[in-house]
């Protein structure tokens, strides 16, 4: 059994988790930066992470039970996220690797939400939707690579709502602010609809819905429910059409907005319809996490995945399709 420590630092949380490549979760610790104002601030965030880093990883440590010398490995998410905060995490994580001669390893934040939810879903091949504030992409894994079948052309669908969300005066977090005022909504109004092919664009949908508050001709209800509506609709036309092509038996959705039922429920309708089986990653597992990191870490160390201390740059847009899977097969 290989154990591994992982640290995640992509974006707004800093998280610290240890787990065993075959599936057990021995710490699962994370603490979310959560700016007084506006979007996420790099420099605050990593600020942030800065200052609860030590205290984290003593709870982990604390929490599993474990000392360095029961530590196989430590894994670090190199990217794809935020510089500044990236580098927090890498700093910690080359600094623990020196001290206690342990190798390094690089993962990747996307990859690792999708290892968490396999392994928290039971699935072994799954077409697997991962949407979240910073990606939307639609992967399945073929020829020792997760290959993108759709994503986002601009910006991300969490994204959209969460800047939706603030311009409209709500507080973080923005999306089930956003989906609790849908639900009251009672009239759909029309609004840009843009699917390309398997691709989608969210940036036209978010100015138009911002205009039509701004002019104030419909509820604020009303406005949210279309954009819900709409958002929600274009991803999972995207996803049936990966679907139809795969012809897959497994579809999951990861990453945070995985918390959202209504959303989650849409996809599971449409799943139904093709004789697959549907599963949303577990809300403690859906957002940016530790445990994800340490466990894809420790499939990555049993295939033999490490790095040198000296190459452990940050690659704050490394994309999931360039990153070999050593540890999965056909």
């Amino acid at each position: 059994m290989t154990i591994v420590l992982g640290i995640e630092s992509t974006a707004h949380t800093f998280g610290v988790g240890i787990a065993s490549s075959d599936g057990i979760i021995f710490a699962n610790v994370n603490d979310t930066y959560r700016p007084a104002s506006g979007g996420i601030h790099p420099r605050e965030a990593s600020e942030h992470h800065s200052k609860f880093a030590s205290e984290l990883l003593r709870k982990a440590l604390n929490v599993s039970g474990f000392s360095f010398s029961d530590i196989d490995g430590i894994a670090i998410a190199l990217g794809p996220g935020l510089g500044p905060c990236l580098r927090v995490g890498a700093t910690l994580a080359r600094f623990l690797a020196l001290l206690h001669k342990k190798p390094l390893i690089p993962v990747n934040h996307a990859i690792a939400h999708i290892e968490i939810a396999r392994l928290n879903t039971g699935f072994e091949d799954p077409l697997v939707i991962y949407v979240a504030g910073g990606n939307t992409i639609i992967t399945t894994f073929k020829d020792k690579k997760y290959r993108i079948f759709g994503e986002t052309l601009d910006i991300p669908l969490g994204n959209c709502l969460d800047v939706f969300a603030r311009e409209i005066g709500l507080r973080y977090p923005g999306v089930p602010k956003v989906e609790q005022i849908a639900q009251r909504g009672k009239m759909y109004i029309e609004m840009p609809y843009t699917v390309k092919g398997q691709d989608l664009s969210y940036s036209g949908l978010l100015t138009y819905a911002l205009k039509l508050v701004k002019e104030e001709k419909y509820k604020l209800e009303d406005v949210c429910y279309s954009l819900v509506e709409t958002a929600y609709s274009m991803l999972v036309e995207v996803s049936e059409r990966a679907l139809s092509f795969l012809n897959k038996k497994e579809v999951l959705i990861t990453g945070g907005l995985a918390r959202s039922k209504i959303l989650s429920e849409k996809l599971s309708l449409m799943v139904a319809d093709h004789d697959s089986v549907f599963k949303p990653v577990s809300p403690e597992y859906a957002g940016d996490n530790g445990a994800m990191i340490a466990y894809t870490g420790a499939l990555a160390l049993d295939a033999g995945v490490s790095i040198p201390v000296d190459e452990s740059y940050v690659r704050p847009l490394w994309r999931m399709d360039e990153v070999d899977i050593p540890w999965r097969r056909e």
